[in-house]
């Protein structure tokens, strides 16, 4: 980044900011990794664990909660083909994420028909 007069400025985020950046990286990797994946209600529990387990590998991930929605999958479902794609509004998603002495939790949720992760809380020394 540079100031009004092109000059290099140091910028070093605090844990808090970084901790908020890394729960970004995890939602944004998480969604559009697995958005559009065929679901049914007999695969739904075998793609939650594949969900969590996936993003729990990435640095700063401490815990991640996929439940998809079994009666928002039938639904969906176009009954001549027995599954339908995974979207947003048929998974509930939590995360927890650690940064140093900070600890973020998220969770995603349905606004106006959007899928929108949302920022719970952030606090310090509960890492």
């Amino acid at each position: 980044m540079t100031d009004a007069d092109g000059a290099d400025e140091a910028f070093t985020p605090t844990d808090p900011q970084q901790a908020c950046f890394e729960a970004g990286i995890k939602f944004g990797s998480l969604y559009h990794q697995f958005a559009g994946t065929p679901v049914s209600p007999a695969s739904a529990r075998s793609l939650e664990r594949a969900m969590s387990e996936a993003i729990e590998n990435q640095p700063h991930c401490e815990a991640v909660r996929v439940d998809v929605l079994d009666e928002r999958v039938r639904d969906a479902i176009d009954h001549g083909a027995g599954y339908t794609e995974l979207t947003g509004s048929l998974m509930e998603v939590e995360m927890r994420i650690g940064y140093g002495d900070v600890a973020v939790e998220t969770r995603m949720e349905m606004e106006d028909g959007y899928p929108l992760m949302k920022l719970v809380s952030v606090s310090e020394g509960d890492s």
